[in-house]
């Protein structure tokens, strides 16, 4: 582990391993660097590219400084890609790739080649919008301790899982892993709550996305995110969707990690 320095001073964990590309893995809402799939897929890609993953801010490894802002993430960003040279390959997960478009709208020209795998955008009706109480419900929760409470808005009203479902999976030990970086869900809905609002984003919002990017979805995964993939594909310069046979959001990183390979070398 090694750690980068931030725009604003906060210090940010990676592993960095591997040659050839670099490429920085952006995780999404809950998940971290030492988590068993995302280590696993930076193994994987570590054969053909030089991996950074990395923590992002207020989790693992990584520190926090207040107040959150969305443009303090892509400032994170920026200093790992700065830490491999000036240009990057980026690959992001769910809300995580909501956070690479971003930042690559931003910095076009570091940005050499993007790669998503189903952002989750609402912009039409096919699916219930992000709540507009949902992050002043989750600070909440966190500032009065209250974490599981956090973790049960994220799941109930971001993925859309029944209430009554939670009760077995408050059972399984992921639930307390989730606890404990659920002080960071509403830095994700910062990220992603104009994308999913259930309407169309502006017209020119991905201008300046022209390098290379892939879209990946699952078959199997829900009908609004392959459709609001495609659309994406539909508005970039240089876009292409591609469908994981048998996947859902819950990816597995070896079907997953091929695909990224071929489309990014």
């Amino acid at each position: 582990m090694q750690y980068i320095t931030s725009q604003d001073g906060t210090q940010i964990a990676l592993d960095e391993i591997g040659n050839g590309a670099p490429i920085i893995l952006i995780d999404g809402a809950l998940g971290h660097r030492l988590d068993s799939n995302q280590q696993h897929l930076a193994t994987l890609l570590s054969q053909h590219f030089t991996v950074i993953n990395y923590d992002r801010r207020g989790r693992g490894d990584s520190k926090d400084t207040m107040p959150y802002t969305v443009q303090r993430e892509i400032e994170d960003i920026e200093a790992l890609i700065k830490h491999v040279g000036g240009s990057a390959y980026l690959y992001g997960m769910s809300s995580g790739a909501i956070l690479a478009l971003k930042a690559t709208k931003q910095m076009p020209s570091r940005v050499t080649k993007l790669a998503l795998y189903e952002p989750p955008f609402i912009i039409d009706s096919s699916r219930p919008p992000l709540p507009k109480n949902y992050i002043r419900d989750l600070e909440n929760a966190i500032k009065h301790d209250d974490s599981d409470k956090a973790v049960e808005i994220f799941m109930t009203q971001a993925i859309g899982i029944p209430l009554e479902y939670l009760t077995p999976m408050r059972e399984d030990p992921m639930w307390n892993d989730m606890k404990a970086n659920s002080h960071t869900l509403a830095y994700d809905g910062r990220i992603s709550q104009d994308l999913m609002l259930g309407k169309m984003w502006d017209t020119d919002m991905w201008a300046a996305i022209t390098m290379p990017t892939y879209v990946i979805v699952g078959e199997a995964t829900e009908d609004f995110i392959r459709q609001s993939g495609q659309t994406l594909v539909d508005e970039l310069i240089n876009g292409e969707l591609i469908t994981l046979t048998g996947q859902s959001h819950n990816v597995d990183m070896t079907v997953l990690a091929p695909t990224l390979i071929q489309s990014l070398s």
